[in-house]
């Protein structure tokens, strides 16, 4: 049994790990926010601490007897990833072992503006670490979650899904011209709670690249494959990469990305960049990941792409 804290851990990805963690009955679990009262009604067996993260003497003191720290902190406002930097700094004094930055996502951050911090926070890992390894780390890289593919239907108990280029439900997808061969790795945010479940019982050392592969596919067997299941051909635009980077939409339709941190004047602007950021970045291959977690894990069996696909959508209209 080990100490865990969870920095940030009151969001969706956080609470969908705590479950699994809390459902493993073997670690004391401490979720550390800047707010007040807990976002959601913290699960027995966990403590909920409030923290500010800029007091680097009390944030010390509340990761005291901690051995690993998984940080869920958004830093979209601060591309210098103050937060992070600070917890880092504070783990290192409180004698933390292992630390996961608030990754999650994405192996490579090309055009993804809003993950500036992730990369700041890359850099100070390496940093602190340059001469003698003074805290094991691991990036979390999932690539995009498949529990998107089924929206508006939930598919998952805490993520919130939004609508994305690639909209089963009305069938139609957004790509780039010439993308049909680009690639996407897909894993379910139930599958990435139970690989990190299993990397906090890892005894072993945390590969600094955490690849999790689930599936792998091209955007151009993902419309085949979603027309295959969905029973008749898609809507496909294709929009020019030149279009995108000039801040030009020439879609008739944008994803609504109704993130709660986004501001309700600033969605349909904000949905647009986004999306257009998000096509670029898959074609940069941000969403290829490698597989180390799974090749530290063989028996774990990862949800499929197809048959979950196939599963979630029967009989839906």
């Amino acid at each position: 049994m080990v100490k865990i804290a969870l920095a940030g851990g009151s969001g969706d990805v956080a609470s969908e790990i705590i479950e699994v963690l809390v459902a493993a009955k073997k670690h004391d679990i401490i979720v550390l926010s800047r707010s007040v009262k807990p976002k959601r009604e913290t699960p027995l067996g966990v403590t909920f601490a409030t923290v500010d993260y800029n007091n680097l003497e009390q944030l010390t003191r509340a990761l005291t007897g901690v051995h690993t720290i998984l940080s869920f902190v958004s830093e979209g406002d601060d591309p210098a990833s103050t937060v992070q930097k600070k917890i880092i700094d504070a783990a290192v004094q409180a004698g933390v072992q292992r630390f996961a930055p608030s990754e999650w996502a994405s192996s490579k951050l090309d055009y993804l503006d809003w993950y500036a911090y992730k990369g700041a926070t890359r850099e100070y890992l390496k940093e602190i670490n340059k001469d003698k390894k003074v805290l094991e780390y691991t990036l979390f890289q999932p690539g995009l979650f498949l529990n998107y593919l089924t929206y508006p239907h939930a598919s998952t108990k805490h993520l919130h899904l939004m609508d994305t280029p690639f909209n089963l439900n009305d069938r139609r997808f957004i790509t780039l011209e010439g993308g049909d061969d680009t690639r996407i790795n897909f894993v379910t945010v139930q599958d990435l709670a139970h690989i990190v479940a299993k990397a906090v019982d890892y005894e072993g050392e945390w590969p600094i690249n955490g690849g999790i592969h689930g599936t792998d596919i091209s955007i151009g067997n993902l419309i085949l494959l979603s027309e295959k299941i969905r029973g008749g051909p898609f809507d496909v635009t294709k929009l020019k990469r030149s279009d995108i980077l000039a801040g030009e939409w020439k879609a008739s339709w944008a994803p609504v990305m109704d993130h709660p941190a986004l501001k309700k004047e600033e969605l349909e602007a904000m949905s647009k960049h986004i999306a257009g950021r998000l096509l670029l970045a898959v074609e940069a291959g941000a969403y290829v990941v490698n597989d180390n977690w799974n090749r530290l894990f063989p028996d774990y069996q990862f949800t499929q792409l197809e048959s979950y696909l196939e599963q979630v959508w029967e009989g839906k209209p």
